[in-house]
C-alpha cells in the first residue's frame, strides 16, 4: 500500500456522490481548505449534511478525493490529445498551449496551490498530486514521443527526460510568475510566446536533422 492509499480511506459511492464532489470542488477552489465548511459545501451541492457524510466521514477525505479528480482531468486532457499518429509539429504546439493554458487558468493555480499547501498536512497528497496529474500527463507525452521516435520523427534515446523537459519548457517566464504570484493574467500573446519557444527549442533538440 502507498503512502497515498494508506492516508485515502476507502469512500462510500451513491447516487448523489458525483454531485457532492462537484460541489466540494467548487467550494474548495473558491476558498481552500480552511476556509471551506462542511455546510458550504453541502448547500452547494444541494444535500443535506447527514448526505454528504454518508459519502465523507470527513473533510479530509473529501478534499483529498477533489485534488485526486482535478489531477485526473488533467491528464485525461493530455492523452485525449496526444494518443494518435499526428506529427511532432503538429501535436506539440497544440499541447504546449494546453499545458500553458492549464497553468494561467484559474482552476489550474487554484489545483496547485491547494496540494501544495495541504501536503504537510496530508504526506500522502504530494505524491498522489504528482502521480494522477503532472506524472500521468508526462507519462501520456511519453508515450507519444516514443511513437514519434519508431515513425522516425524524432531522435530521442530517453523519452521519459524529453517528456519531462517538454513540459519544463512550457512552464517559462509564466509558471514562477504564477507561482509567486508575481503576475495573474498573460494575453494570448504572452502565451503563444512561452508554447512557441517551447516547441521551437524541443524540436531543435530532438527534430530530425
Amino acid at each position: 500500500m502507498t503512502a497515498a492509499q494508506a492516508c485515502t480511506p476507502v469512500i462510500k459511492r451513491g447516487r448523489k456522490f458525483d454531485q457532492v464532489l462537484e460541489g466540494a470542488r467548487k467550494v474548495f477552489l473558491r476558498d481552500g481548505f480552511d476556509g471551506a465548511s462542511v455546510d458550504d459545501i453541502a448547500a452547494e451541492a444541494g444535500v443535506s449534511k447527514a448526505t454528504l457524510y454518508s459519502y465523507f466521514p470527513d473533510k479530509r477525505m473529501l478534499f483529498v478525493e477533489v485534488a485526486r479528480g482535478e489531477c485526473r482531468r488533467q491528464a485525461d486532457e493530455a492523452e485525449a490529445l496526444v494518443a494518435h499518429s499526428a506529427p511532432p509539429d503538429v501535436v506539440l504546439p497544440i499541447a504546449a498551449r494546453r499545458i500553458v493554458d492549464f497553468f494561467v487558468s484559474e482552476f489550474g493555480r487554484a489545483t496547485f496551490r491547494i496540494c501544495l499547501a495541504e501536503t504537510e498536512r496530508f504526506p500522502g497528497l504530494g505524491q498522489e498530486f504528482y502521480d494522477t496529474g503532472p506524472g500521468l500527463v508526462r507519462d501520456r507525452i511519453a508515450a507519444y514521443l516514443a511513437g514519434a521516435v519508431e515513425r522516425g520523427e524524432l531522435v530521442i534515446d530517453d523519452v521519459l527526460l524529453a517528456a519531462s523537459q517538454f513540459s519544463e519548457l512550457c512552464k517559462a517566464d509564466i509558471f514562477p510568475a504564477v507561482s509567486f504570484g508575481v503576475q495573474r493574467k498573460f494575453s494570448q500573446a504572452d502565451r503563444d510566446r512561452v508554447a512557441d519557444g517551447a516547441v521551437a527549442m524541443f524540436l531543435a533538440r530532438y527534430g530530425v536533422k
